[in-house]
């Protein structure tokens, strides 16, 4: 087991002091101590209002991370607009003679690379 030290037996002093001295308020004054108990949490909320807004607020909005992801959804929007609006309009008008197949494309950044299966093949069968 570990000792504790003098400053633990300091804190747990002042705990216990606090908690007499809410507790005869409590007795002795209710309506004080309450009053105190919901200025202190109003004004608690107040600062941590005042806090998110100027502090939290003000990176997310300015980011260089939000603007990359604004613009990517401007792009996205107006490459795809004309897919989702044709789609919608043109889906009881078209037959199946007059559609289109669609070819499948790879993606220009993406390619594949042909690794070495004999030896995969080997390893496998040991």
């Amino acid at each position: 087991m570990r000792k504790k030290s003098p400053i633990a037996y300091f804190i747990y002093g002042l705990i216990g002091l606090a908690a007499i001295g809410l507790i005869s308020t409590l007795f002795t004054n209710a309506a004080g101590f309450i009053s105190n108990l919901l200025i202190t949490a109003i004004i608690g909320v107040i600062i941590v209002g005042v806090l998110y807004y100027f502090v939290l607020g003000g990176r997310h909005s300015s980011s260089a991370d939000s603007k990359k992801y604004k613009q990517a959804v401007r792009q996205s929007k107006s490459k795809y607009s004309h897919y989702h609006n044709s789609s919608s309009t043109n889906s009881s008008q078209n037959t199946p003679s007059t559609l289109k197949k669609k070819t499948k494309r790879r993606p220009s950044h993406l390619r594949v690379i042909d690794g070495n299966k004999a030896k995969r093949k080997k390893r496998a069968s040991n």
